[in-house]
C-alpha cells in the first residue's frame, strides 16, 4: 500500500526536539503526573491502586470504568458505544480500515489532520476535497458539499473544532450535515479531538455521535486534557459500528495499556478540574495571540472559536516552508508551514502551550518579521 508522507508529522519530527520556542505544539500545555494526581487529589494513595493491578492485556476493547467516563461526555452513547484506542490516531485509522473500500467515494474537509484524506486514497477510495474557505469563517459549503455527494458516498469526514483554523460547527450546523449523508446513507467520522477547548461557556460544543444516527466520533487524552503521553484514544458510535472496528482492532491492538487506561479514567473523572485549568490556558493565550496579530500588518486570521491552534495568512513573497525553517533557524521558534497542511499561504501557530513560550516566542516573531520586511 503506498500513502503520502504525513506533513505535518514529517516536520514536527524535523524540528520539535530542536526548538526553543514550540508554538507549533496543538495540546493545551501537557500535565506532569505529579500535578494530575494532584488535581485528581491521588498523590497519597496512587501506589495503593496501581500495586495490585496484574499486569496482563487488562479488557480489551477498554476498561468499563474508562468507558463509563468516555461515554459521560456524550448526550446518547453508553459504554456499549465506546470502544478504546490507541489515540485518535488509531481510532481514526481504525475507522478507515473497516469501512472504506476500493471505489466508495469519501469526503474530507480541508484543512484537516491528513488521516481523513490520505488513508482513504491509499485504500483506492475515490476523496472529494471540500475547500474550508475564509470567507466562510472555514466553515464547510453545505451546498457544496451536497454536489459532492453520491450514491457511492460511504463516509464523510469532517474535524470539529477544526485543527487547523479553530473553527466550530454548531448542532445545528452538524444536524444539517447528517441530513446530507442520510440522503445517500453515508456515515459522518468527526474527529474531535479538541472537543471541550470552546471559547465560551463550558466547553463543549455537540457531538455528530450524539446528532446523527450514523456519526462517529473519534477523541483522545492528547489535546484538551493534556495528556498525549498516555497514547489512548477512543471512538464513539453506532453499536454495530462498533463491533466492526473490534473485529478489525484485534488483528492490530488486543489492548491499550492498563495502566494508561487506568491514569485515563482518573483524568476524565476529575476532568472539571483539568477543564478549569485548561479553559484559563486557552482563553488566555487566545487573547494574546489576537493582540499581537492586530499588531502585525503582514499577518491575517479567522479568529478561533475552540481548539488551541489558529492558520495565519501571511503577507510576504516567500513559500510557507521557508518561513517556518528560516523562522527557527534564526529565532527558535516553531511555527508549521501551510505547505505541510496542503495550505500554501499560510502557517499554523499552536497558541495553548505555556503562557511564557507563547509571549517570548511571539515578541521574536515580530522581530523575525520586521527583518524580512526589511529587506
Amino acid at each position: 500500500m503506498k500513502i503520502k508522507d504525513f506533513g505535518v508529522e514529517r516536520w514536527m519530527d524535523l524540528y520539535e526536539t530542536q526548538c526553543t520556542y514550540n508554538l507549533a505544539e496543538t495540546c493545551v500545555e501537557s500535565l506532569t503526573v505529579d500535578e494530575l494526581l494532584t488535581l485528581a487529589g491521588k498523590q497519597n494513595s496512587i501506589l495503593d491502586e496501581l500495586r495490585p493491578l496484574k499486569l496482563t492485556y487488562g479488557a480489551i476493547e477498554g476498561s468499563m470504568r474508562l468507558r463509563e467516563a468516555i461515554s459521560s461526555m456524550y448526550a446518547r452513547q453508553s459504554p456499549a458505544n465506546v470502544i478504546v484506542t490507541h489515540g485518535a490516531i488509531g481510532g481514526n485509522a481504525l475507522v478507515y480500515q473497516t469501512l472504506v473500500e476500493p471505489g466508495d467515494t469519501v469526503i474530507s474537509v480541508l484543512p484537516t489532520y491528513q488521516q481523513h484524506y490520505s488513508i482513504p486514497e491509499s485504500y483506492g477510495a475515490d476523496v472529494r476535497i471540500l475547500k474550508l474557505r475564509e470567507e466562510n469563517g472555514f466553515l464547510p459549503d453545505l451546498a457544496e458539499l451536497r454536489s459532492l455527494v453520491n450514491d457511492k458516498t460511504r463516509l464523510i469526514a469532517i474535524n470539529n473544532p477544526n485543527n487547523p483554523t479553530g473553527s466550530l460547527m454548531d448542532e445545528a450546523f452538524l444536524t444539517e450535515i447528517g441530513d446530507i449523508a442520510r440522503s445517500c446513507g453515508a456515515y459522518v467520522l468527526c474527529d474531535e479531538v479538541y472537543r471541550g477547548t470552546d471559547q465560551h461557556g463550558t466547553g463543549y460544543t455537540a457531538s455528530i455521535a450524539d446528532v446523527y444516527e450514523r456519526g462517529i466520533s473519534t477523541g483522545s487524552m492528547s489535546k484538551t486534557y493534556s495528556l498525549a503521553g498516555l497514547r489512548l484514544g477512543w471512538i464513539a458510535g453506532p453499536k454495530d459500528l462498533i463491533h466492526a472496528v473490534a473485529i478489525h482492532r484485534d488483528y492490530n491492538t488486543i489492548s491499550v495499556g492498563m495502566i494508561d487506561d487506568h491514569f485515563a479514567s482518573i483524568a476524565l473523572e476529575n476532568r472539571a478540574a483539568i477543564l478549569a485549568r485548561n479553559h484559563d490556558i486557552v482563553r488566555t493565550n487566545l487573547a494574546i495571540l489576537d493582540a499581537w496579530v492586530a499588531k502585525e500588518p503582514a499577518i491575517s486570521y479567522i479568529k478561533p472559536k475552540s481548539g488551541t491552534t489558529a492558520l495565519l495568512k501571511f503577507d510576504l513573497p516567500i513559500s510557507s516552508l521557508q518561513f517556518c525553517t528560516e523562522l527557527i533557524e534564526q529565532t527558535g521558534v516553531m511555527f508549521t508551514p501551510g505547505s505541510a497542511l496542503d495550505m500554501e499561504g499560510y502557517v499554523r501557530i499552536g497558541y495553548a502551550n505555556n503562557r511564557n513560550v507563547l509571549e517570548t516566542g511571539l515578541a521574536k516573531v515580530s522581530e523575525f518579521l520586521a527583518r524580512l520586511g526589511s529587506r
